[in-house]
């Protein structure tokens, strides 16, 4: 039986809700303070570089650190707390339209 390394999945599980939790704080950083200056692609440029080059270098220093099973725990766990926060900011929206 070939075994799976259910420690560097939940490590993984773990630095990827990290890393997303400030990925996402740093979109919403962004969206704020680009909507309030007359140029937004100034800041929202750099903002979107800044965070995707930080969440592929976790997500390559975890791959490389906790192989495979790490790897997935991160994946899941930002698209996890993606698929979330989309669906709590939709709820708010249709709340405030409705």
């Amino acid at each position: 039986m070939i075994g799976f390394d259910w420690s560097g999945l939940m490590i993984g599980t773990l630095a990827g809700g990290a890393l997303g939790a400030l990925f996402f704080a740093g979109l919403a950083w962004g969206m704020k303070v680009a909507l309030r200056r007359p140029n937004p692609v100034a800041i929202l440029l750099p903002s979107a570089a800044v965070r995707i080059a930080a969440l592929l270098a976790g997500g390559w220093v975890i791959a490389a650190w906790l192989g495979v099973a790490g790897a997935l725990g991160f994946a899941l766990a930002f698209l996890g707390l993606r698929f979330i926060l989309v669906a709590r900011i939709r709820a708010r929206m249709a709340n405030e339209a409705g």
